[in-house]
């Protein structure tokens, strides 16, 4: 099992136990090793008991729970508390936003026990009626429900990768001759997807369904295209094309609107003579959405690569919520060949995170001076994630801003806002001066919260105005700033920022997913902020 798998674990068995009304301080545990073992960079399945049972909050108890998964695939308490409760109440207390004890009153008062029979009792106005509802609460659990049944079927391109790469890795094995590629929205490696579309060379002689790929399982066929799961888990669509692989590569990979307003060339013309015959530079296809949106797109050449990225900013140490220490974090940023690393733990009022107290401060200060004492090869960059207050303002006072070589502003608490009240809180800490970087702005998580709704034109003008860039987080489950809007903010003159809101070392390498959105919205390296030098980028952030 992988560390996320195990995390998920104790997640589900502290909300059952939460929804069962159980010890508090036993939940809490759990709920502690979720937030550890998700961000664990070390595999636990490569741990030894003794180094498990050190981990921060994980005791002797806890540790035997863990070794159950990794032995058996199974743990017997979280086991006993599923048998207790309904498969389709598991589910619902692993949406966001619902709240286990909601669940319980709903399941016991009205019996409802799925998403769709909470909806539909929600649409009924029948939740109103029970203690601890009201009309208000009622409207948020329905918009809970919708966001969860209108996406419940997708799954993120991070989480796939590997495994679709696998599957086509068998697929090449079994037909060395044929010719086999990734198609549709995941080579175009959209964010979230629904299948996995491949694209194999056929001259009409291949009955798929007959051909051994471990793992695969057709489920069902039409005349030349084959549908199923790998691993019982990945949706899979696989399409044979015949003489024209070429011309059947461009078209299944999208997007849509763009092939539409393309009048296809010779049948036998390579997606190279496509885009020739077009006026157009030979576009990645990752690249190619927003060409469904505007037709003025930048030579792929100056498009920002991995390669581009200097330093690591947005990064989290022991000092906050981070797994690893500050040295940890700057030995692996080095031994990536980044340049420059900026800690960014959360700021005091982040009292959920662990946040620095100002009198913690000289401690971590000093720390990162000894490190640049020691190496002048690599920089460490002191930053913080500072909270953007209700009212706009930013978390500690003046002189202790003034202290930090940057600062991020982001929003972590009290979201539920409208439009008028996100953007107005939003706009007035980017034009606090202290203000460098605009943090995750939407606040969105993929696949499982809508962000806060923005005027984004109205933030990028402010951001424009105040010399202040905005943040593409690269965590999978972010990839906030949305890559429609990049190509708008730099024509503003707007810098973005790659980063990896890493919590952990390992989660650094989550800056090439924040690449892969980057040059989806056509991010060019000049507009990249990180893609200066250390000196560069602090003399953008003296302003």
């Amino acid at each position: 099992m992988t560390n996320k798998e195990i995390a998920a674990s104790f997640n589900l068995l502290a909300k059952l136990m939460e929804l069962k009304g159980e010890n508090p301080f036993k939940i809490r545990s759990y709920q502690k090793a979720y937030a550890l073992l998700r961000k664990l960079g070390t595999p636990l399945t490569e741990m030894s008991s003794e180094e498990i049972q050190s981990l921060e909050g994980v005791g002797s108890a806890i540790s035997a729970k863990i070794q159950e998964l990794i032995d058996s695939g199974k743990m017997k308490t979280l086991e006993r508390y599923k048998a207790e409760v309904p498969p389709g109440i598991q589910k619902l207390v692993m949406i966001k936003g619902l709240g286990p004890k909601k669940i319980m009153t709903a399941w016991k008062e009205l019996g409802v026990e799925s998403a769709t029979e909470l909806l539909y009792a929600c649409n009924e106005n029948r939740l109103i009626e029970l203690k601890g509802f009201g009309a208000k609460t009622q409207e948020e659990v329905r918009k809970q429900l919708l966001f969860h049944l209108k996406h419940q079927d997708n799954f993120l391109y991070a989480a796939v990768k590997e495994l679709a790469e696998e599957l086509i890795g068998h697929m090449h094995d079994a037909l060395p001759k044929r010719r086999i590629e990734f198609s549709g929205t995941f080579r175009r490696k959209m964010p979230v997807l629904s299948v996995v579309h491949i694209l194999v060379e056929n001259s009409g002689d291949l009955d798929f369904a007959t051909v051994g790929i471990p793992d695969l399982d057709v489920q069902s066929s039409t005349p030349g295209i084959w549908e199923g799961t790998y691993r019982e888990t990945l949706p899979v669509k696989i399409e044979m094309t015949g003489e024209h692989f070429e011309l059947d590569w461009f078209i299944s990979t999208g997007p849509q609107p763009f092939v539409d307003s393309v009048k296809i060339p010779a049948e036998k013309a390579s997606e190279l003579e496509i885009f020739e015959q077009l006026g157009l530079p030979d576009m990645p296809a990752e690249t190619r959405d927003l060409l469904g949106l505007r037709n003025d797109p930048p030579s792929p050449d100056v498009l920002v690569t991995d390669a581009d990225i200097k330093g690591v900013i947005h990064t989290h140490s022991t000092f906050s919520d981070g797994i690893d220490s500050i040295e940890e974090m700057a030995k692996f940023a080095k031994g990536l060949g980044y340049s420059y690393l900026g800690i960014t733990d959360h700021s005091q009022v982040a009292v959920y995170a662990n946040g620095v107290q100002t009198a913690r401060l000289p401690q971590q200060w000093g720390e990162i001076d000894r490190l640049n004492a020691l190496d002048d090869s690599f920089q460490v960059l002191k930053g913080i994630e500072c909270d953007i207050l209700s009212d706009g303002g930013l978390d500690y006072d003046e002189e202790t801003r003034a202290g930090f070589d940057f600062v991020i502003a982001s929003v972590h608490t009290n979201i539920k806002m409208d439009e008028e009240k996100a953007t107005q809180r939003i706009v007035k800490a980017i034009e606090h001066p202290h203000t460098n970087i605009l943090g995750h702005p939407t606040g969105r998580l993929l696949l499982g919260r809508e962000g806060y709704p923005l005027d984004m034109m109205r933030v990028i003008d402010a951001c424009a105005a105040n010399q202040v860039a905005i943040e593409l987080n690269a965590n999978p489950y972010r990839l906030d700033l949305d890559w429609t809007w990049i190509r708008k903010a730099t024509e503003r003159g707007v810098k973005i920022c790659v980063n990896p809101d890493a919590h952990a070392k390992e989660a650094i390498t989550d800056i090439a997913f924040g690449v892969i959105i980057a040059r989806k919205g056509w991010l060019e390296v000049t507009d990249c902020l990180n893609a200066l030098g250390a000196e560069e980028f602090l003399a953008f952030c003296q302003k």
